[in-house]
């Protein structure tokens, strides 16, 4: 008898124990939640709960596919951006945390200095706003680079001279090798991300943090819609960008592509070899570094793809009904007359 008197005794302790425990901890969470909600301002604590809100309100469905119009995943998983794939203001709260600098590098070279001023300031109403961009203009004429051009806080343009080029395809072979060497000299030290970017296009709408990952490629306008053996692929097996007839996923544009710094920096680096390669032995690709690009994204599948929303022609007009949005374009323009020697 008195064992057992003993045993609930014991029991009766660890229960007290227990329950003492619980009302202290539960008092000592309520007065840290109680000064934590003190120390919000009115503006923080509402914008917190819009953003729940939101969050809760448009919560994916599983079964209700936002688009069913238009592919927004590729066989190996890497999501295709399309105008309602996305809530701006989650990806943004997402993203802006991180204070991120996104380095964006834009040939202007020759007569392509005119369309500099245009692409700057329609950047500066869409690309990448509420994050610090650093734009560094590649350029064989530094004084036609606008010098009032007004950005926004967190941006910046850098100026970096190339040399004149006789050919205007020789621009497009060595914007891979400037492009690689520039990330190794500073820009690696100065941003998170890199966007390399036409200067012959004009933004329309958003491109922002919806468009960042770690290898990111765009959708060419004119050959989302065709089958793999249209695509222009260099298929000369003489070419080191040369894709075989049954490889191939999509055509990419090298208008826009980027990603995080070492894997552009992979990217640009590996396509200035085989560029290298192949005017060794006096062959160039069939369009220059956009079929090198292309090879490269065969071997290696960018982790995120642009739909052609982000890289439309406007000589295609805009009557497509699965483009709800054009957000970045090449302008229309005379192209015999702004090349050099053609």
């Amino acid at each position: 008898m008195i064992r057992k008197h003993e045993h609930w005794l014991l029991a009766l302790v660890i229960a007290g124990g227990m329950v003492l425990c619980w009302l202290v901890f539960s008092r000592c969470t309520s007065v840290s939640l109680n000064e934590y909600v003190e120390g919000l301002t009115w503006r923080q604590v509402n914008h917190q709960v819009v953003l729940n809100h939101r969050l809760q309100s448009n919560q994916a469905k599983l079964m209700e596919p936002v688009r069913t119009d238009v592919l927004t995943v590729t066989p190996w998983l890497a999501p295709i951006v399309w105008e309602g794939t996305f809530d701006p203001l989650v990806i943004d709260e997402a993203f802006r945390s991180h204070n991120l600098t996104i380095a964006t590098t834009v040939f202007a070279v020759g007569k392509y200095t005119r369309f500099l001023c245009d692409f700057l300031e329609s950047a500066e109403k869409h690309f990448m706003v509420g994050l610090d961009v650093h734009y560094y203009v590649f350029t064989d004429l530094p004084g036609d680079v606008p010098s009032n051009m007004t950005l926004g806080v967190g941006r910046l343009l850098s100026i970096v001279s190339v040399p004149k080029f006789d050919r205007w395809q020789e621009i497009s072979l060595r914007r891979m090798e400037l492009i690689q060497t520039a990330i190794e000299d500073h820009i690696h030290r100065e941003a998170h991300y890199i966007f390399c970017l036409d200067v012959d296009m004009r933004f329309h709408g958003r491109v922002g943090s919806e468009a960042l990952g770690r290898l990111v490629a765009a959708i060419h306008p004119w050959f989302y819609m065709y089958p793999r053996s249209q695509y222009p692929y260099e298929r000369r097996a003489v070419s080191t960008a040369s894709v075989p007839q049954d490889q191939g996923d999509f055509y990419y544009q090298a208008n826009i592509f980027g990603g995080v710094l070492e894997d552009v920096h992979r990217l640009t680096k590996t396509c200035r070899e085989n560029l290298e390669v192949d005017k060794s032995v006096g062959v160039e690709a069939v369009w220059q570094e956009e079929s090198h690009l292309n090879w490269y994204l065969v071997k290696n599948k960018p982790t995120k793809l642009l739909s052609p929303e982000y890289v439309w022609d406007d000589a295609r007009g805009r009557a497509t009904k699965e483009i709800k949005l054009v957000r970045f374009s090449s302008v229309i323009k005379n192209k015999a007359e702004v090349r050099e020697n053609p």
